[in-house]
């Protein structure tokens, strides 16, 4: 298998962990306050983190690595967790989805202007097309007008993808794995006193969904998807992985509909359909960039 080839496998991986951050952060909200969900689940992941630098004896990042960690830590470690939880708490998961439909434009955006990458016109029209599609997918799903709440998840985009670009880059001397281990501490000292601070009084009457919420935040949105999604940047290029997000609001609909029981039809494995043909049109016109095998992987 080529690196290339490798990259968009790892990348679907990671998309498909992602998938479930809407609806787990749905269930999460519930029973905790954004705020303390956003830093509980990152001081867990980092204890995680912690000990898988521990266990593989990770050499510790360059001087270089330092504010390219920061960023990746303020923006998918403290941005984009904590303002879409606050935005879920005056939406639904499906309607945060919306703004899913524009995260692989804005990881490609900040693809070229942190990864040093060129891709061609008609890369740019598929991606485009996918991100409209799922737009306009989920503007039918989700109804209603604008409102602080969108405006809440679409700064939480433009952080994603800065996040997701950097981290991207990054991971082409560290290694995924090593990258958001590395930004997971780099945050928890904030984050765990946050943690503290916010503790609800009494863990009791929290409902045992928003329980599972939590886990699966901390442990697959925070850390496992991550080590995927980074490696399948890496490898496969920013802004052509970056389009195989295109694909998760399909993913998360299904679960949504599983979890939250909220309806889907048949116009959105219609529009499913459009989108994976954007998806595939955005791989063949993507530039091509010369994989690059992670020095500490």
């Amino acid at each position: 298998m080529n690196k290339t080839t490798e990259g968009w496998i790892c990348g679907l991986v990671g998309v498909a962990i992602f998938s479930g951050s809407m609806p787990a952060t749905k269930l999460a909200v519930t029973g905790f306050d954004p705020v303390f969900l956003t830093a509980a689940r990152a001081a867990l992941a980092a204890v995680l983190g912690a000990l898988c630098l521990a266990r593989l004896r990770a050499s510790p990042p360059a001087r270089t690595d330092g504010w390219p960690l920061v960023t990746v830590a303020l923006c998918v470690v403290v941005g984009f967790p904590l303002l879409s939880a606050m935005a879920l708490r005056h939406m639904t998961a499906s309607r945060s989805i919306l703004f899913l439909g524009l995260l692989p434009l804005a990881t490609a955006f900040f693809g070229v202007l942190r990864g040093g990458e060129r891709p061609r016109a008609p890369f740019w029209l598929c991606s485009a097309g996918g991100a409209g599609l799922v737009v306009l997918m989920a503007a039918r799903q989700g109804g209603g007008g604008f409102g602080i709440a969108d405006l809440t998840m679409g700064a939480s985009v433009l952080l994603c993808g800065l996040g997701y670009a950097e981290g991207g880059a990054l991971a082409r001397r560290l290694g995924g794995w090593q990258v958001i281990c590395w930004a997971l501490l780099v945050a928890a000292p904030f984050m765990t006193l946050v943690a503290l601070m916010l503790c609800p009084p009494s863990l009791h009457g929290i409902p045992p969904a928003a329980w599972l919420g939590l886990g699966y935040v901390t442990v697959f949105s925070m850390l496992v998807g991550f080590i995927f999604w980074y490696r399948g940047l890496a490898l496969g290029g920013i802004a052509a992985v970056g389009q195989v997000q295109l694909l998760q609001p399909f993913l998360a609909f299904a679960l949504a509909a599983v979890l939250l029981h909220e309806a889907i039809g048949w116009p959105l494995v219609l529009t499913a359909a459009g989108v994976a043909c954007c998806v595939a049109g955005a791989r063949r016109f993507a530039a091509r960039v010369t994989p690059i095998e992670p020095t500490r992987a």
